[in-house]
């Protein structure tokens, strides 16, 4: 059989080496360290933003820690975007909270600017007024931030930003990661960079970053003695793994013209199968392509094609399953139009990583049109 064809796998450049090795020179294994610092200045520096960046150990802590800098508390509501991984999600009941799903509009999988101000409606009627807001920029594509984040200043919500698939993306010209009052990275193994595990907190204040690191190296307060006012959590980036995420960000540009590059190949390799379509930049709109996707007109198409790649040796994925979907979620608050479900019952996820070859490229769509017999 072939060699494995993976959804989207680390690519490493090279460049990754030469930090990690000064780290081991220097003996900055452990927390803290320059490459620390100096990786949040290259994200900064990315930007193009007045951002202040905190390196953490994951996505998911960036949103946890972004939410108690929110205030959010126990017995509060958050609205999260249903169509995502659950990492969006979760955090919120870390802290005690009730998650409040919104449905997606069909332009961009994302959010959707109605559904939203229908829920924080009918949620202040009820009493709840939402603490926060999560939209997400899916598998790349911006969120609608010009109507998301109108609708959040006119009700007095704050947004926190999930862009753990969105570095490299970017919304009339501005970077994904700049928008909310607190914003979150992922560098996770299967992301556009990597820093094998990884993320980052983005604020457009100095002192949230500085009570971000506070709380994600234990709540040590300035004492000789270990002192803690304050519940803290393990959630800093090592050294090591910093220097990773500084090689990778010499190259994050190419990856993202690799990406591009893939999604614009399925595109024309499929024009002839009119069964297969493709989630296309509204005007402004600039998508990392992080994995490329497609619709099928039926549940049966998308698991005819995810076996047929099965068979192949070839890894591919359904659409995120909504949250409202999911049985840890069933008793949450919802506001659905249906788009999230037909993209999960339709949509499949296809191979997108940036070291994918034209040979692999080639057997994707061969394996896909064989079983169209095209």
């Amino acid at each position: 059989m072939e060699s494995k064809i993976w959804l989207s796998s680390p690519h490493m450049s090279g460049k990754e080496q030469s930090y990690v090795n000064n780290a081991f020179e220097t003996n900055w294994i452990a927390p803290m360290g320059p490459h620390v610092s100096g990786f949040e200045n290259d994200i900064k520096n990315y930007l193009q933003h007045d951002s202040h960046v905190a390196a953490l150990s994951s996505g998911t802590a960036a949103i946890h820690l972004g939410l108690i800098l929110l205030n959010v508390c126990h017995g509060d509501e958050v609205i999260c975007q249903s169509k995502t991984f659950s990492a969006s999600a979760n955090p919120i009941v870390y802290l005690g909270a009730t998650p409040v799903f919104v449905d997606s509009e069909s332009d961009s999988w994302n959010m959707c600017p109605e559904q939203l101000e229908i829920a924080i409606k009918d949620r202040i009627q009820k009493g709840k007024k939402p603490k926060a807001i999560i939209p997400v920029h899916l598998y790349g594509m911006p969120y609608n931030a010009d109507a998301i984040h109108g609708i959040a200043k006119a009700y007095d919500i704050p947004v926190l930003e999930d862009s753990a698939e969105a570095l490299g993306s970017s919304y009339h010209a501005k970077k994904c990661g700049t928008f909310g009052d607190i914003a979150t990275l992922s560098f996770n193994g299967n992301k556009i960079i990597t820093t094998s595990g990884g993320g980052a907190l983005v604020s457009k204040r100095a002192d949230i970053k500085e009570k971000a690191i506070f709380l994600a190296t234990q709540a040590r307060e300035k004492a000789v003695e270990y002192l803690h006012e304050s519940i803290g959590y393990n959630y800093r980036m090592s050294n090591v793994l910093a220097g990773i995420g500084r090689g990778q960000m010499e190259v994050l540009d190419d990856r993202v013209a690799a990406r591009r590059q893939n999604y614009e190949h399925y595109k024309a390799a499929f024009k002839d199968i009119e069964e297969l379509t493709f989630v296309d930049e509204p005007n402004g709109y600039y998508s990392n392509r992080w994995l490329t996707c497609v619709l099928t007109p039926s549940e049966g198409i998308r698991e005819g094609i995810r076996t047929a790649l099965d068979g192949s040796n070839i890894e591919s994925r359904p659409l995120w399953k909504p949250m409202h979907q999911q049985p840890i979620f069933k008793d949450a608050p919802k506001y659905v139009n249906g788009v999230s479900d037909t993209l999960f019952q339709n949509g499949l996820c296809l191979p997108s990583g940036s070291n994918l070859t034209e040979n692999e490229l080639n057997r994707v769509t061969s394996a896909i049109k064989t079983y169209f017999r095209v």
